[in-house]
């Protein structure tokens, strides 16, 4: 799409219309589609601001109460909506604070563009009032960034900044723009981007590659499925579908995969890592082939790569080329789009079922059942478990919420023990597992989920390092429903002491504050809870409120995650207890 502005003389002429600079970020935001930005202004980004205030019809903004709120709500809109999320900050501290949400963005493959404001041209370097160089600590954790110090490069360099964001691997982009840029006027012109030379961020599918890789599907008597996150950025959640019904091949998920493959499918056998179910933990060290589609085999889902899936041929499908043979070695490496990828695939392999390599898999789940779950679902314990709280949220919205978590114990067992249905579900800091995210993402994944029922799951620590956000919350009336599973610690560090550390609990019980009472100080509706013959109850009283809603649990205080691989084992070392 492509549009000029213009004015018309007497003649009937049409010459273009001068704007300034920071009226070109706004128009060529809106040319992108964007309808929101979520942002905290500052001196330097003041004149964009300005223009701002004139296309609040066109454009919304939600002002966060810190920085990193920005950015981690622009994750949790990306993440919902599939879309570009858009932050503004200011210069200095503004920009600083924005740099563990890109890194998050960045490990996560979250397309955000970051927009920050900068001193005047003639200032840079001089260490000016709020002058950080952004560009060069952004570099590292950016898929791109760039400083505009003319007005006139804007349209042409945000244009630029949503295609790469969006292309390809996605990733955070982030433009520091000069103030002096902002001011200063150019002949408007957008034009979307469609692509940048030596750029080629979708490669050419093989299919000499794909039709190897189907020779070894048909052929092989185990075969295993690992899915990533990456299906649910190539919109492949059909064909994951298609092939895994036409294969009968077993399916388990990573973090960032879970909701890419409903719970409910009889294929489905649950979710890989250190936290993750017995079953597709163990059986990945005796699988004869191992399929893993839109994953970077991070060391939480390996464990020991020294001992990992070292019987098995492994078919890698990923569109990041970095990815493949970083960390595991693959036969063979179809390096192409999932979506892509896997239409070929269907196509090509047999149509089969493996029963008897299905049921090894569900013979972990009765052991696990027998050792983990059933405890933990219906424990002697006087004080609730965090498991039984996430159970009832799951059957009670019936595994079709989207379901933000934080990070430690409580995003494990979420993790775990919430059924999701629906794709793009499951919002979480995975890679970079920054405490603080939650709160932040949920109400940036409501405004994008519209009707959708969005729950913020949190630990009491994660709560209080973005707490502030309730009051992004309370100014636009998010709906989001906030539930605080507290047990006054920090509970992985702790349960990572209690294991391996002879109960050495350094640094990490927390005396909290009452968050009850807090959040009503925002004017959100609040309840506590203890008592498990209380918990179901207040849990509907939770869903039924029209409107935001926070609700803390009061849980044990030294409950364990298991299943674990513990740090430095193979994922056959996996404990039970």
């Amino acid at each position: 799409m492509e549009t000029l502005l213009t004015s018309t003389t007497q003649e009937g002429k049409k010459m273009t219309e001068k704007i300034s600079g920071s009226e070109a970020v706004i128009k060529s935001l809106i040319m992108e589609g964007v309808n929101t930005v979520f942002g905290y202004p500052g001196g330097a980004i003041m004149p964009i601001y300005d223009t701002l205030y004139h296309y609040e019809d066109r454009l919304k903004h939600i002002l966060v109460r810190h920085e990193q709120g920005a950015i981690h709500a622009a994750q949790g809109f990306a993440r919902v909506s599939g879309e570009v999320g858009v932050c503004f900050a200011t210069s200095g501290p503004g920009a600083t604070n924005l740099i563990t949400g890109i890194a998050d963005a960045s490990i996560d493959s979250t397309p955000i563009v970051c927009i920050t404001g900068q001193v005047t041209s003639k200032l840079l370097g001089t260490d000016a009032f709020q002058e950080t160089d952004v560009i060069g600590i952004s570099m590292p954790v950016t898929k791109w960034n760039y400083q505009v110090t003319k007005a006139d490069e804007i349209p042409e360099i945000i244009a630029r900044a949503f295609y790469i964001a969006k292309s390809g691997r996605p990733g955070p982009v982030l433009i520091d723009i000069t103030k002096d840029a902002q001011f200063d006027s150019l002949d408007f012109h957008y034009k979307k981007c469609e692509g940048i030379r030596s750029y080629h961020p979708v490669p050419k599918l093989d299919l000499k590659k794909v039709d190897q890789a189907a020779e070894l599907i048909n052929s092989a008597k185990k075969p295993y499925l690992l899915v990533g996150q990456g299906v649910l950025l190539a919109h492949a959640e059909k064909e994951l579908k298609d092939f895994a019904e036409k294969t009968g091949i077993p399916v388990a998920s990573t973090l960032l995969g879970l909701s890419a493959f409903s719970d409910d499918h009889e294929l489905n056998v649950g979710f890989l890592g250190m936290h993750g179910n017995y079953g597709p933990n163990i059986k990945t060290n005796e699988c004869d082939v191992l399929i893993a589609v839109g994953m970077r085999f991070d060391d939480r889902v390996t464990g020991d790569l020294s001992t990992y899936a070292k019987q098995a041929k492994v078919i890698h499908i990923e569109i990041d080329p970095s990815e493949i043979d970083k960390n595991v070695k693959t036969d063979i490496a179809i390096n192409a789009d999932a979506k892509e990828a896997l239409k070929a695939l269907i196509s090509r392999v047999d149509q089969k079922q493996h029963s008897a390599w299905l049921q090894e898999f569900r013979d972990c789940d009765k052991l696990e059942q027998e050792k983990v779950i059933n405890t933990t679902l219906a424990p002697e314990t006087e004080k609730l478990k965090m498991a039984e709280v996430i159970k009832l949220v799951s059957d009670k919205t019936k595994g079709e919420a989207v379901i933000v978590t934080d990070v430690g114990q409580h995003q494990m067992v979420a993790s775990r023990y919430y059924q999701f249905k629906k794709p793009k579900s499951n919002v979480t800091s995975g890679g970079l597992g920054t405490m603080g995210f939650a709160l932040p993402a949920a109400f940036g994944a409501k405004v994008a989920a519209g009707d959708k029922e969005v729950i913020a799951v949190i630990g009491d620590g994660g709560f209080q390092m973005t707490i502030q956000e309730l009051g992004s919350i309370f100014q636009y009336k998010v709906p989001v429903k906030i539930i605080v599973l507290n047990n006054n610690f920090l509970g992985m560090v702790r349960q990572w002491q209690q294991l391996f550390f002879d109960k050495r609990y350094s640094s990490t019980e927390l005396v909290n504050p009452d968050f009850v009472r807090i959040s009503e100080g925002y004017g959100i509706e609040a309840n506590r809870v203890s008592e498990r013959e209380k918990i179901d109850d207040a849990i509907d009283k939770m869903l039924a409120y029209d409107g935001a809603y926070f609700l803390e649990v009061e849980v044990e205080r030294e409950d364990n995650v298991f299943p674990m691989v513990p740090a430095g084992a193979g994922v056959s070392d996996i404990r039970l207890e």
